[in-house]
């Protein structure tokens, strides 16, 4: 079967084209990685000319043998969907989980993206906390969440409420919160730690000055979680804009209300009084 044909292919470049229309993928800025399924890997296997194998810079032994679709180094998100041949890749993880190789696609050079450790390492962390429901990690340059790092306290407490108070469906969206990571250097291993980290608790982490990095069960999931934090994110930038006291707002007795109505769970420590 021709791979660009594909259901999941054809998915993963969507998402691209979609994040680019967005705006949120400036130049090469961004990253996406998918944990692909067996039935996936079977239906292109027939495709492969496996490179050699290099190090991934980390270990994620939970991995082991998995195969992913990632976007490549150096990469523009624009010109995904016009040759995805040339701009993303179908990489395999060795039997340790410490090195990867090249299985499909880069056909003119690069590598896998710098953010590799990162996305793999919480790609680990998620399918445990999913019981292997999440197979999407999407890391975007939203505009509006970036500005909100330069003028609200980076914690997670902070974040979460004033994200949830901006739109009804955003508790409903992402109960859990968000998690917040302070500037760090891009492409290592402590970033990669940090954000792993909090993914353990929560699907969406945002990184101070440089954007979200996001966790989901599919394409349609992930993207919309990471376009409902945005669009919360412009709302309350709007706001900030207008006034930088809110005359009135969704209050912690009506997000209990919601969660009831609703049947999530929203944790208590994002409920606190003002």
């Amino acid at each position: 079967m021709n791979i660009l044909e594909t259901k999941v292919i054809e998915g993963f470049c969507r998402m691209c084209q979609d994040g680019y229309d967005l705006g949120w993928h400036e130049r090469n800025g961004g990253n996406l990685t998918y944990r692909m399924k067996n039935e996936e890997v079977e239906e292109v296997k027939a495709n492969f000319e496996p490179k050699e194998w290099k190090s991934i810079g980390t270990s994620v032994p939970g991995l082991a043998g998995e195969y992913f679709i990632v976007t490549g180094s150096g990469k523009y998100f624009r010109n995904v969907s016009l040759a995805p041949e040339k701009n993303i890749a179908i990489i395999e993880l060795d039997e340790t989980g410490e090195n990867y190789r090249i299985v499909w696609g880069l056909v003119e050079g690069g590598r896998p993206t710098s953010e590799l450790p990162s996305h793999l390492m919480n790609h680990e962390v998620k399918k445990a906390a999913t019981n292997g429901m999440h197979r999407v990690i999407y890391h975007c340059h939203t505009t509006n969440v970036i500005a909100l790092t330069f003028v609200l306290p980076l914690t997670d407490e902070v974040f979460t409420r004033e994200l949830w108070e901006m739109a009804t469906e955003c508790p409903v969206v992402f109960p859990g919160g968000v998690g917040v990571v302070g500037w760090m250097v891009p492409g290592g291993r402590e970033i990669a730690v940090a954000t792993s980290e909090l993914m353990k608790k929560y699907d969406v982490a945002v990184w101070a000055h440089h954007g979200i990095f996001c966790s989901g069960e599919d394409f349609d999931l992930t993207f919309g979680l990471a376009h409902t934090v945005e669009k919360s994110a412009e709302i309350l930038v709007k706001v900030l804009a207008m006034s930088p006291n809110k005359l009135q707002t969704i209050t912690p007795n009506n997000f209990r209300d919601l969660a009831k109505d609703f049947n999530v769970s929203l944790p208590e420590e994002f409920l606190y009084e003002k």
